[in-house]
Parts: C-alpha cells; sequence; structure tokens
C-alpha cells in the first residue's frame, strides 16, 4: 500500500523535532503542518495540540520525528526519536532524516503494535503551505460532465486544503515566542502584518457605521409612502436611472453590514461589489471632469437643439414621402393622407416643446452631469433616460401603428375563420366548428375585404416606425449592456487571478523532482488557477436587468403580429 507523505517545502531546513499534522486514514495520507523541534515537554506538547484540535476542529496529533543532521550530528538522537513513538503512540510512526544538504531524504515507517509489519511505500509530496492555506478550491463547473473518478479526487484534494486552511491558529506560534514550544512553519519567522492594514481596519469600523446610518435613512425615505403615489411610483420604475440608484445602493448596504461573511464566496462577493463600486465611481469621476472642462457642457446643449431640429425635419421629408406614392406602390389615399398629418401634427408638437425647452437645457445638463460623480452606471442610465425621452415621439409613433396594424392582424385572422365555419374558443384556448347564417357572412365579407386593402397602407407605416423604433432600442440597449458589464463583472476575482493566481484553485498538479535509488519517489505539488473566463463564471455579480429577455423567434412573431417589443417595464413584471 502506498504511504503519501504532504511535507510543506518551508519546513526542509528545520530543526530537529517532530512532526505534527492530520492523518487521514481513507487516504492513507499525513499532511505535515508544523516541525515543533527541540526542547519540548512531550506534556505541554499533548497539551497544546489539545487546544489546536478544539479550536479549529482538525484532528491535529504527532505523526512522526524529523531529523536534520546538519543541525544535531549526536549518534543518539536517531534512537531518541524512535523513541518518542512510544510516547506519542502514533500508528504508522513516520520518520524523516535529511543528511547533510542532500535533496534526497530518508523516510521510513515504524508499526510496533502491528502483527505483520508490512514495508509500505512513500510518496513524499512538497507543497507551498502559505499558497495552500491561502487558495480557495473551486469545485467543477461542470459537474455533469465530471466523472465519479474526477469527483472523488476533488473530495480528497478538498480534504488536504481544508487540513491547512483550517489550521491557521497553528501558525500564529512562531519560533521567537516565549512560550515553551518552538515551531516551523510557513510564517515562523514572525506573523506578516501590515500597518496601512491594521490603520484601514481600524478606520473602518466607524466608517461603516456611518454608512449604515445614512444608508438606513435613504432606505427608510425610499420605503415611505410619499413615493408610492402614482406620479412618483411611475417614474421610479419607468426610469432605468431610479433602477440603477436601488441597485447600487443594495451594494452599498452588503458593504457596510456588519454581519460577518460565512464563506469564502460571500467574502468574494463583497470584495467584488467593493470594487465595482469603487471603479464605477472613479470613472464618473473622470467623465465628470471632463465634461465641466473647457465649457463641454455649454457646447453639447448648443448642439442638442439642431441635432433635435434636424431629426424632426428628416421625419417631416419621411412622412412627406410616405403620403405620397413611397416606392411607386399604390396606397389608400384616404387612409394615408389621414395618418400623414395625424404624425405631422405630432411632430409639430413635439418642435414646440423642444424649442420651450431650450432656454433651461444648459443648465439640466450641468446638473445632470453632477450625477456622475454617483458613477459611470448612474450616467449611462441617465443618458439611457434622456434618449428615450427625446425619441418619445418616435416611440408614440410606433405605438401607434403597431396598435392599428395588430388590430387589422386579428381581424383579418378572425375573419378568415369565420369563412372556414370556424371561431376561436376563449375559454378552451381552442378553434372549434360553428356555423353561420348569411347575414353573418355577408358583413363578414365585406369586412374582410375592407381590412385587406387597407392593410397595405397600415403595414407601410408600421414598418417605417418599426425600424426607428428599433434603432432607438439598439442604443439604449448597447448602453445598458455597458451597465451591466460594470455592475457584473468580478474585478476583484480578476485582479485577484492577475496577480495572485494561487488563490483561486481549480485543482492540483504534480511535477516529478530527481529521483535516486532507495530513496522515496519525490513530487512537488503545484496549484493550477482558475481560467479567467471560469472566474468571471463564478464570481459575476448578479445584476437587474431593463428589458425582458426575447428570443429571436419570439421577437420576429411579435414583429409580424405587431406585438409591442421592449416595452417600458417593471422591473420583474410578467411578460403576456
Amino acid at each position: 500500500m502506498v504511504l503519501k507523505v504532504f511535507f510543506p517545502s518551508c519546513c526542509s531546513s528545520a530543526e530537529s523535532g517532530i512532526l505534527i499534522g492530520r492523518w487521514i486514514s481513507e487516504q492513507n495520507s499525513a499532511v505535515i503542518l508544523a516541525v515543533v523541534h527541540f526542547p519540548f515537554i512531550p506534556a505541554q506538547v499533548k497539551q497544546y495540540l489539545s487546544e489546536v484540535q478544539r479550536v479549529t476542529k482538525v484532528s491535529v496529533s504527532v505523526l512522526g520525528s524529523w531529523s536534520n543532521s546538519k543541525q544535531e550530528k549526536e549518534e543518539s538522537l536517531s534512537e531518541f526519536l524512535e523513541d518518542l513513538g512510544t510516547i506519542f503512540s502514533h500508528e504508522p510512526w513516520i520518520q524523516i532524516s535529511k543528511e547533510g544538504d542532500s535533496s534526497f531524504w530518508s523516510c521510513s515507517t515504524l508499526q510496533k503494535h502491528s502483527n505483520s509489519p508490512k514495508e509500505e511505500e512513500i510518496i513524499l509530496v512538497y507543497y507551498d503551505q502559505r499558497k495552500v492555506m491561502l487558495s480557495h478550491l473551486h469545485p467543477p463547473l461542470d459537474t455533469a460532465a465530471s466523472t465519479d473518478h474526477q469527483a472523488d479526487d476533488a473530495s480528497k484534494l478538498a480534504a488536504i486544503f481544508d487540513t491547512v486552511a483550517k489550521s491557521k491558529i497553528l501558525f500564529m506560534t512562531d519560533r521567537y515566542d516565549d512560550g515553551p514550544i518552538k515551531l516551523t512553519h510557513w510564517q515562523s519567522d514572525g506573523v506578516e502584518a501590515s500597518i496601512i492594514v491594521e490603520l484601514m481596519k481600524q478606520a473602518s469600523v466607524p466608517a461603516c457605521m456611518l454608512l449604515a446610518f445614512l444608508l438606513s435613512l435613504i432606505s427608510g425615505i425610499c420605503r415611505s409612502r410619499v413615493l408610492k403615489f402614482w406620479p412618483l411610483s411611475f417614474l421610479w420604475s419607468k426610469l432605468s436611472t431610479c433602477e440603477q440608484l436601488g441597485h447600487r445602493l443594495q451594494h452599498l448596504q452588503v458593504i457596510s453590514s456588519d454581519k460577518k461573511a460565512q464563506n469564502q464566496t460571500q467574502l468574494m462577493r463583497k470584495a467584488n461589489i467593493f470594487v465595482s463600486l469603487l471603479v464605477d465611481v472613479a470613472l464618473g469621476i473622470l467623465l465628470m471632469s471632463w465634461l465641466y472642462r473647457k465649457n463641454r457642457i455649454g457646447h453639447l446643449a448648443d448642439t442638442l437643439i439642431p441635432v433635435a431640429d434636424h431629426v424632426a425635419e428628416e421625419l417631416q421629408d419621411l412622412l412627406q414621402w410616405l403620403m405620397g406614392a413611397p416606392a411607386g406602390l399604390k396606397m389608400n389615399r384616404a387612409l394615408d393622407q389621414v395618418l400623414g398629418r395625424f404624425f405631422l401634427y405630432h411632430i409639430h408638437l413635439w418642435i414646440s416643446y423642444i424649442h420651450l425647452m431650450s432656454p433651461f437645457i444648459e443648465m439640466i445638463l450641468w446638473y445632470v452631469g453632477l450625477s456622475a460623480c454617483l458613477g459611470l452606471t448612474v450616467a449611462l442610465c441617465i443618458l439611457s433616460d434622456i434618449i428615450a425621452l427625446l425619441t418619445f415621439h418616435i416611440y408614440c409613433f410606433y405605438v401607434y401603428g403597431a396598435r392599428l396594424y395588430c388590430l387589422k392582424i386579428y381581424g383579418l385572422s378572425s375573419l378568415w375563420r369565420l369563412f372556414r365555419g370556424k371561431k376561436w374558443n376563449v375559454l378552451r384556448q381552442r378553434v372549434d366548428s360553428c356555423s353561420y347564417d348569411l347575414d353573418q357572412l355577408f358583413i363578414g365579407t365585406l369586412l374582410f375585404t375592407i381590412l385587406l386593402f387597407l392593410l397595405p397602407t397600415t403595414a407601410l407605416y408600421y414598418l417605417v416606425f418599426t425600424l426607428l423604433r428599433l434603432l432607438v432600442v439598439i442604443v439604449q440597449g448597447l448602453i445598458h449592456l455597458l451597465v451591466d458589464l460594470i455592475d457584473s463583472l468580478p474585478l476583484y476575482s480578476i485582479i485577484l487571478r492577475l496577480c495572485r493566481s494561487y488563490r483561486l484553485a481549480a485543482g492540483v498538479k504534480f511535477r516529478v523532482l530527481e529521483q535516486q535509488d532507495g530513496k522515496p519517489l519525490r513530487l512537488l505539488m503545484q496549484i493550477n488557477p482558475l481560467s479567467y473566463g471560469s472566474v468571471v463564471q463564478t464570481y459575476r455579480l448578479p445584476t437587474y436587468s431593463c428589458y425582458p429577455k426575447d428570443t429571436w423567434t419570439s421577437l420576429c412573431k411579435k414583429l409580424f403580429l405587431g406585438e409591442l417589443i421592449y416595452p417600458w417595464k417593471h422591473k420583474g413584471e410578467k411578460q403576456d
């Protein structure tokens, strides 16, 4: 049977002593955590290990002895180390000895209480204790494709990683402590610390308390009954700026919460949200500084009115073209003139509204630019709402044309069923047979003929305004894609993967080291980091969607039947 000994590479130069760690009987493996070197009192070592086991819930014990002949040259040392096995009584008792500066160590086991002791083949696996302790082993993302053997290997690795990670209290004792026990481990030269980090921890407590108080005040205002009345509730539910502000408010509440993260996933989520907010606000401040430099707000306001006038003139020319003979098509002149004048009147009202607001546009843009300090995503959502308001007449044209076209399509389909002696059963949601008299068939024929000959004129107006509406929706969709990218991108995880890839472990790989006859097989365990795609998939932050998700099939069906596409919807509202 093969015995696997996981030995920390930081202990290779430790003084002679005893090996403490965890014995995993299911895997026939020993995970060495530290070396207790001489002098020590066995009773104190047992008491210390029982305290560590009580705190960490890890069965830490003395697994064997470690001999470094470079520091200790007494001939009786090996015999003394063997005698320690009777004191601590662990089966098997592992003996590892290093001779001088040689890279090839001797490793053997003693089983004093076994009736038929068998010589076991030993594999010595070196691992970086600090990287293993700080890393987080991720399970396979594609659990359906992973086999039982891969899942078993992942559970074995998880046991080793958890053993090292849960033994942090063991690493708090170093060789410079005044206690009776001297340990050698990854930070035995002194506990790592940073003055800046400690100062930030101390300053974060009052800052989080103040932020939590302000957020509770803002949340109380948002939950007040004043915002539930019709005008304010309508604006809060329809404007993407309000949705983004509510989304960021939830993020701030998560960050300022005094509840400690229960696991690695919650900790990474908090860190990703914090870095995402910092980057968002930094980009917003850069945008704000660019806008208020060289009077760019004034130039933007001066160009906005001419652009709106030019768009209105192009729409008027388009309607004049539709009121004639567009592309040589024969239209119903009466309906064509009615629809054209109706839409021209709306454009006239829109131009009057724009010119009425022109003296206040620069002031409005000046105050809107200040909102960029809340983040680039808020500024982009405001831009999307401004585009929606500036193209509100196009949205109205599209709704008018879509409703009229939809009415005729459903009317024609209903009258077509009448010719075939069918009708739509509303209760059972199916087509049933039905008998009609002569008057009903005559009136149905007249209505079908009228709707059929008026359909090309209506369909042409619907097609033109649908294309304009789709153009506006595509622009708004690109803006919201950028907002969702900033909101959901796990920046902290990506930076961690770039700078300290071992923190996000997908697995391990073993490299075979140089071998020598009569010596145990030596392997070096290295951490395989997660790929960038897996990092984004694992730690992607949840976000909101301003528009419902439609497939291409449902979208084409809605366009053909004249149903509204991408209307303003309540967050989480059910689609028809």
